[in-house]
């Protein structure tokens, strides 16, 4: 029945267009626990506080469902292909449609499709929203290693996935842990960070990360010791993953949801400056950049803007 169970997840994964699925059992993350502990204590989360929130819940999948047997863990491929340059850059997986909504739904139609064929199962779907930690979880699953810049990288087809897991009472057979470390002496994420938030021991200090102060971080003025170090993001950051050499093995991803808006491919910089909040709503609705907000894509905007004149070429 495990074999039979295991192959049908396996299966209806892949039909509802997760890439991988790996399955780990659901057991307490207690060197994950003290990794996390250590982290926080160090204050690499910054302004986000609601990262010391549920600590238990983190590292325990049987707090979120109880009697949890099974961790699934499926990755799903957002890398849009080969694009221009644009002028003021967004990070790739917010160049689309708000993933949360378009992995959700395909979560939720794993659980019913496995309820349906299985019987009654209790399970709860997550997609980076809840405290789960996720990339543990895909280790543990075998779908590649946390590398130096703290991204879960698969060996066939790189970094560029977001993360789902699926935490069951269905008991299933486990896939072998991945634990080779396949980045090497390689140090190009580390090097080419611009702002040095990427520290040894694959710690990402992310108070010092260009996607912490384009989208998490409220305040009305962004620190002037970052200042010059954007390279012209608005939201987010790729860097890491754009100098990681296991990214030549990206291929483009075939979710109709993930399809790049025009207006994010298209604007310039004097589109971005006349862009007016019933616009920004209208337009990126169903968007990531709803995250900042209108007034953190300004914000952003302005911080670029003013590096520029006080720095004319």
């Amino acid at each position: 029945m495990k074999t039979s169970n295991t192959i049908l997840v396996k299966t209806l994964a892949k039909k509802l267009g997760f890439d991988y699925c790996g399955i780990a059992k659901a057991q307490t993350l207690d060197e994950d626990a003290r990794r996390l502990e250590g982290w926080l204590l160090n204050g690499r989360h910054g302004s986000m506080k609601y990262m010391e929130n549920y600590f238990d819940l983190r590292i325990d999948p049987t707090k979120l469902v109880p009697g949890a047997k099974s961790v699934i863990t499926l990755l799903k491929n957002y890398f849009p292909g080969q694009l221009a340059q644009q002028e003021l850059k967004i990070s790739k997986y917010a160049l689309g449609k708000d993933y949360h909504t378009v992995i959700k739904s395909q979560l939720k139609h794993l659980l019913h499709e496995l309820q349906e064929s299985i019987g009654k199962i209790n399970g709860r779907g997550f997609i980076d929203s809840a405290p789960v930690l996720e990339r543990a979880w895909a280790e543990k699953s075998g779908l590649g290693w946390v590398g130096k810049s703290g991204n879960l990288i698969n060996k066939q087809n790189g970094s560029f996935f977001f993360i789902a897991t699926l935490i069951t009472d269905l008991e299933l057979e486990y896939d072998d842990p991945f634990v080779k470390d396949f980045c090497g002496s390689c140090t190009k994420c580390i090097d080419a960070c611009p702002t040095e938030a990427i520290l040894p021991e694959r710690v990402v200090d992310g108070s010092k990360c260009i996607s912490y102060f384009t989208i998490e971080l409220k305040d009305e003025i962004i620190p002037e010791s970052m200042s010059g170090k954007f390279q012209n993001w608005i939201f987010g950051c790729d860097v890491c993953q754009d100098v990681c050499p296991w990214n030549r093995f990206s291929t483009k991803h075939e979710e109709a949801g993930f399809e790049p808006l025009p207006e994010v491919l298209n604007f310039t910089t004097k589109d971005w400056e006349e862009l007016t909040e019933e616009a920004f709503k209208k337009i990126f609705m169903n968007s990531p950049l709803n995250r900042a907000k209108f007034s953190g894509i300004k914000r952003n905007l302005k911080f670029i803007q003013s590096i520029k004149i006080d720095n004319p070429l």
